[in-house]
């Protein structure tokens, strides 16, 4: 699984989201952003940069290029106008609802080269490791589990 998954993974998602109005591409990290944006509750300029591990000046230009395509809105802080506070709008919205982590062409270019058995084995397959890691978040959530190793020692005494 942690050889395969990747390897998947790489081959089939999205490179980028089209806007469904405009037919405009948005990068996946341009995408990324606009995940982090309410439409409501703004976000400064400063936390969303430190939250995705990027500068501020770098954060700005990818933010020029959003709101010129009309995705993000920029204002500042009435409180303190030096502060950037950022908001998705219903554009934004829009091409948020529309993403998604695999790229349907590159997953059907994937399973086009299987025979119809192997097809069939891979997709149940993946149904009962969907099924399994459904069944893991449930379990996950009741119990408090957060998914984090414990230490165990192998250490003979």
């Amino acid at each position: 699984m942690l050889d395969a998954y990747p390897r998947i993974f790489f081959a089939c998602h999205t490179r980028h989201v089209r806007d469904p109005e405009t037919g405009r591409d948005v990068s996946a990290h341009q995408a990324s952003i606009l995940d982090h944006l309410d439409e409501v509750d703004p976000m400064s300029m400063t936390d969303l940069a430190g939250h995705m591990g990027v500068t501020i000046a770098t954060m700005s230009l990818a933010i020029d290029r959003l709101e010129h395509e009309g995705y993000v809105r920029r204002e500042r802080d009435a409180k303190d106008g030096r502060r950037v506070l950022l908001r998705v709008t219903d554009a934004g919205l829009r091409v948020r609802e529309a993403k998604s982590v695999l790229d349907p062409v590159r997953v059907e270019q994937v399973l086009a080269r299987f025979s119809p058995a192997e097809r069939d084995h891979a997709l149940q397959g993946l149904g009962l490791l969907a099924r399994a890691s459904t069944h893991h978040m449930k379990a996950s959530k009741e119990t408090g589990i957060r998914g984090k190793k414990r230490r165990t020692s192998n250490r003979r005494t």
